[in-house]
């Protein structure tokens, strides 16, 4: 059996473009796993093997490596920074014991690392924190250590000080032994050497010592007031101790710096990940649900001596088959064995099991609580978050929730040939990522892809053109529309139909209100005195929800509508559950025009990076695209601006925004909230939709 406490599942992320890839390939080539480095740049890194990624310079996916460094093990996930891709941090980190936040040192706390961070947040993973790209113009340490505490409300616990700064950085100071460590000009990072403290800076070392020891030394009573009554420092173990112990509560993060790019840093940051990062054993464990996602109270122990328990965090095709990448929380998995899918209620036996090195594999006979591996060929339907357990014990693990798709687009086949690949593909490509779904238009018989960004639904085509030779037409981008109701309304429906034999009869009523936001669909009654016997309630229920779907405005999906049923009536022959259904479907189609239906449209938090000369140009644009601005933000090279503005109006924004600021200003997004469109939106909307159903009919005929 492996020694746990040697483990180390860690995830790497950060905004685009502040070097989490570069940091990843660095690992590789220190932990002798990869004899000559790669770069993101020139389109060859270990982790960003898909030829999308290389092109563009970004990674899309997450990719699992292996690796060995002062006898432990790393499982190390180099996660995709771009907003349209933090489903994959955010499922990454649920299976992760720790995390290296990676910031740019000119860049600092960019808004995908604000997303990031809250992901890491909410999973509770321990964080260290590494300031890269210090050899960088307009680089500052100290700057974005500021930022970590004022933007991320972090507790950064700086372990080491920068010698120079943009072209001459040449090495980190590290506060505890008090020791320089300085690289020299050929760029590998064995070339260092030990030195004393630069004579300029003996000062603010012993400051900023001062300050680490009294961070540190807080998470023990007794050291602390040893400490500070008597001056008497505790031994280099038992700082370690108290800094691995505040490291696991989150109390504060050990804060690096370094350029991964001229390898300058790194051995530091995976010396912390041995030190003060988590071991599989020491992180609170997995809890355990029933089938309806409700906590039992139980957990996954982390040992390998329990039964076996795992939960599937993500799904690829590759060449050789379909992965399915698998964190192991408690038991061991060996090849043959028999496993069940608690989802889904099959069980299957486990054919061949590998650890992943990106898109090379090394084939396994058995792993265990701690590992991450990847199962080749599995055909139980398993999907992103399911859990896998030993049949004998059936377990659920606590679920993923994911983010619903914002933007769709209509794809058709160029020929004949292009429609069942078509559909192969794209049902491998929805296993693979929850927030990329399918549907068929009924009325065109069009593909709709849905997903988080115009960069996603992009990258999805384009997979589908390289990866499996799908030709396609692609209609224009659809926001997804939704309605809702504004008036709370009382109102009555008999649903009766007579023919030969028994009827139909059912008489409703009830009152609509608005829901909370995000409240979706509620229903209840208080009928009293049988008036509408029990068993019909479901029917009413089912009848009321099934027309949810479809919105009286433009047909677009009904939110947030509270139904309660109060009274009504029933005929002891002729009611039935159907009979009740179809009075609840009446119902809905004559109250929700009498409750002041209303079209909603998603609405985006938008965050813009641009120089200072051309700030008023954007706000001007932001503005016009109905964007409310929520506030500006001065950095060293330019300004941050957030504000909320609606999806309908951020298409093609990236190209506007290159041309008022020269190709220099940047921006993210992310879905934030539904809100009432105006009046001139909503008719463009609903006469468009009237149109293009009307062409559709037309066509038909």
């Amino acid at each position: 059996m492996a020694d746990l406490s040697k483990y180390r599942n860690i995830g790497i992320f950060a905004h685009v473009d502040a070097g989490k890839t570069t940091t990843t390939e660095r690992i590789l080539k220190l932990t002798g796993q990869i004899h000559k480095t790669g770069e993101v740049h020139d389109g060859e890194s270990t982790t960003d093997f898909m030829e999308q990624e290389a092109e563009r310079g970004i990674t899309i996916q997450s990719a699992a490596v292996s690796c060995f460094w002062n006898d432990h093990r790393f499982n190390v996930i180099d996660t995709p920074g771009h907003v349209d891709f933090t489903v994959e941090v955010y499922r990454s980190l649920k299976v992760l014991d720790g995390g290296v936040g990676v910031f740019c040192g000119s860049g600092g706390v960019e808004p995908q690392s604000e997303t990031n961070w809250r992901y890491a947040n909410d999973s509770e993973v321990a964080r260290i924190i590494f300031v890269n790209k210090l050899d960088r113009l307009g680089a500052d340490f100290y700057r974005v250590v500021k930022q970590t505490q004022d933007v991320l409300g972090a507790n950064p616990l700086v372990m080491v000080l920068p010698i120079g700064t943009e072209d001459e950085f040449t090495g980190v100071v590290d506060l505890l032994t008090r020791k320089a460590w300085v690289w020299d000009d050929t760029g590998l990072p064995e070339n260092f050497e030990i030195q004393d403290v630069p004579a300029d800076m003996v000062d603010k070392v012993e400051e900023y010592r001062e300050m680490l020891l009294e961070t540190a030394l807080e998470q023990d009573d007794d050291l602390f007031e040893a400490y500070l009554e008597e001056g008497t420092e505790p031994s280099m173990e038992e700082i370690k101790r108290c800094i691995r112990k505040g490291t696991r509560t989150m109390d504060f993060f050990p804060t690096y710096c370094g350029s991964a790019f001229k390898n300058k840093g790194v051995q530091n940051i995976l010396d912390a990940v041995v030190d003060y990062l988590p071991s599989p054993t020491e992180v609170d464990a997995q809890p355990l649900t029933d089938e309806a996602g409700e906590p039992t109270g139980a957990v996954a122990t982390v040992s390998a001596d329990e039964t076996f328990k795992a939960l599937a965090f993500k799904i690829t095709d590759d060449r050789f088959g379909t992965l399915t990448f698998v964190r192991i929380y408690s038991g061991t998995l060996k090849k043959g064995d028999t496993i069940l899918n608690a989802a889904t209620g099959k069980t299957e036996r486990v054919g061949r099991m590998c650890e992943m090195q990106a898109d090379d594999r090394n084939e396994l006979t058995s792993a265990q609580a701690g590992d991450i591996i990847a199962i080749v060929g599995m055909k139980s339907g398993v999907q992103t978050g399911h859990t896998l357990c030993d049949p004998k014990d059936p377990i659920v693990l606590e679920a993923m929730v994911f983010p619903k798709p914002v933007i769709s687009i209509s794809v058709k086949p160029k020929d004949k040939g292009s429609t069942e690949k078509m559909g192969l593909a794209i049902g491998k490509m929805v296993a693979e990522d929850p927030t990329f779904k399918v549907e068929t238009d009924e009325d065109s018989g069009e593909t709709i892809l849905s997903g988080m960004g115009e960069l996603h639904l992009d990258i999805k085509v384009d997979i589908l053109k390289r990866t499996y030779g799908v030709e396609l037409e692609v209609g224009k981008p659809q926001v997804a529309y939704r309605e809702t109701i504004t008036q709370a309304i009382e109102d009555s429906y008999t649903h009766k139909k007579q023919s030969g034999g028994s009827g139909q009869f059912g008489k409703i009523d009830y009152r609509i209100k608005p829901g909370e936001p995000g409240s979706g669909f509620v229903f209840s009654s208080v009928v009293v005195g049988g008036n509408v016997p029990k068993e019909f309630f479901p029917a009413i229920e089912k009848g009321f929800k099934g027309m949810m779907d479809t919105g009286v405005l433009a047909g677009f999906p009904v939110l947030d509508v509270e139904i309660e049923l109060y009274d009504g009536g029933f005929h002891a022959v002729d009611s039935s559950a159907v009979a009740f259904e179809l009075a609840a479907r009446g119902a809905f189609r004559q109250s929700i025009p009498k409750a002041g239906a209303q079209l909603i449209e998603p609405i985006m938090k938008v965050d813009v990076f641009t120089p200072d000369d051309h700030v008023g140009d954007v706000i001007g644009d932001l503005n016009r695209r109905r964007g409310m601005i929520g506030g500006q933000e001065a950095g060293v090279s330019g300004v941050r601006i957030k504000a909320d503005v609606p999806l309908s109006e951020m298409f093609g924004y990236i190209g506007s925004l290159r041309t008022m600021t020269s190709g220099r200003g940047q921006f993210s997004m992310e879905f934030s909230h539904y809100m009432p469109c105006p009046n001139n939106v909503a008719e463009e909307v609903i006469a468009e939709v009237k149109a293009e159903k009307a062409a559709k009919d037309a066509a038909r005929k």
